[in-house]
């Protein structure tokens, strides 16, 4: 007997509404934009997909995110005390997602794409806009992540991108 499938427009590992947090549900309403920060310490390259994040205005400038305590970007932040901001569009998908952990990426994710080495760490080639920051201080917990601050020491912002990143309810979107 042949098995049948069948397409769900779930995710087929997503748990059932009734046992998610209430929290998160809350926080997948919101649409956020999708950016990659990457950092370097001894010679080693980390990064993350992170739209749990803010820019406040101000002088100087400052980005602000929820980061995983036991990520490699976190390691590579905290030993070399700075990280770079790449805004991602929608073609760049993909490398989100490798980013994430949730897509394969033989080699490793920054095999993925060509990379501009920065003093604030690697910045995806050809990126319209990003930021080069420095560790405000140290971060403190809140709920199951890092709450980390930045100061922004560079900025870059080329081109408006045709097509935005962003992510709301485990889905990507396309903003134009």
């Amino acid at each position: 007997m042949i098995g049948v499938v069948t397409i769900h427009s779930d995710h087929p590992f997503m748990p059932p509404e009734s046992d998610r947090s209430p929290i998160r549900r809350l926080r997948g309403r919101l649409a956020a934009g999708v950016t990659l920060w990457t950092s370097t310490h001894d010679d080693r390259r980390a990064g993350l997909t992170v739209s749990s994040m803010m820019v406040a205005d101000g002088e100087p400038g400052r980005l602000v995110a929820l980061l995983d305590p036991d990520s490699e970007l976190w390691a590579a932040v905290d030993g070399s005390r700075t990280f770079a901001v790449s805004w991602l569009t929608y073609d760049e998908r993909k490398l989100a997602d490798a980013f994430a952990g949730t897509a394969p990426a033989p080699g490793g994710p920054f095999k993925l794409a060509e990379w501009d080495d920065t003093e604030w760490g690697p910045v995806l080639h050809g990126a319209s806009s990003w930021a080069g920051c420095r560790l405000a201080n140290e971060p403190r917990e809140v709920g199951w992540a890092l709450l980390v601050e930045g100061v922004t020491e560079h900025i870059e912002l080329g081109e408006e991108q045709a097509s935005v990143l962003a992510h709301r309810r485990g889905r990507y979107l396309r903003i134009d």
